[in-house]
């Protein structure tokens, strides 16, 4: 019983000691914690962690989404220029309805650059039966990389502005449906929806591509990028926008 309360004895006074000696040290001497020290290394290095993933996402880690303006309010909605870095979905859109305005413009671009002609009737003046480029999408991704390095040394600017220019140039107000009425057709001018307009644009900016390439000595990125830079200057030395403007002739004279 003794030798036990001598130890308490011995434990009381290392206690008042190891007190007093806490109430004499300054506050400002007082060592930080391991743990606090940590975590304010941590809390310093989170800042620039965030300052990195903050880079804008550009095409082709080239040119950016945010500097695209478009003037027509009524394709404004249907003209998809959210940012990506390569145009490839994978079809995730495919086969549903109305979600094709959800690609991206690029891409929705792409993919009509990869069809021929019908190889029926002539397209600018020929008959285009060409299966070399139909499905291979990593050779189309290349060409419009290319394009687009052609379109940006020859106007200075954003070429995602320049297509989206073009398209607007090159989407037609007004076409001709054909009403059967008693055994007699005719036609009929009628409005053209947005969505349309854009189809339109896109599918003849494809088509005029692959004319001008086909059997010259064009490739096919200099051929678009000759029919994005007349398109978008609204030159009717595009085959696109000769489109446009036959098809509201036609719809004109049939009001």
């Amino acid at each position: 019983m003794a030798k036990r309360k001598r130890k308490a004895k011995g434990k009381k006074k290392r206690k008042e000691k190891a007190e007093v000696q806490e109430e004499i040290q300054p506050e400002s001497e007082q060592p930080e914690p391991e743990g606090q020290e940590a975590a304010e290394g941590e809390s310093e290095a989170e800042p620039e962690e965030e300052e990195a993933e903050e880079e804008p996402i550009t095409l082709f880690n080239r040119w950016s989404f945010s500097e695209v303006t478009e003037v027509d309010p009524g394709l404004r909605r249907y003209i998809c220029l959210d940012p990506v870095i390569i145009p490839h979905t994978a079809g995730r859109m495919a086969n549903k309805p109305f979600q094709k305005s959800k690609v991206n413009i690029v891409e929705r671009l792409v993919n009509k650059c990869m069809r021929s002609g019908t190889g029926r009737r002539k397209i600018a003046g020929k008959y285009i039966r060409n299966k070399y480029g139909c499905g291979k999408k990593e050779r189309a991704i290349k060409n419009l990389e290319r394009a687009f390095e052609i379109v940006e040394d020859k106007t200075g600017t954003n070429p995602i502005q320049v297509l989206v220019q073009a398209i607007e140039n090159c989407a037609p107000r007004e076409e001709t449906t054909t009403i059967s009425y008693g055994g007699i057709s005719y036609h009929k001018s009628v409005d053209v929806s947005p969505q349309r307009r854009v189809d339109l644009a896109l599918r003849n900016i494809g088509r005029g591509t692959s004319a001008t390439a086909f059997k010259s000595k064009k490739n096919v990125a200099e051929a678009l990028a000759d029919e994005l830079v007349l398109a978008a200057r609204n030159d009717s030395g595009s085959h696109a926008v000769a489109r446009k403007e036959e098809t509201e002739r036609v719809a004109m004279s049939a009001r």
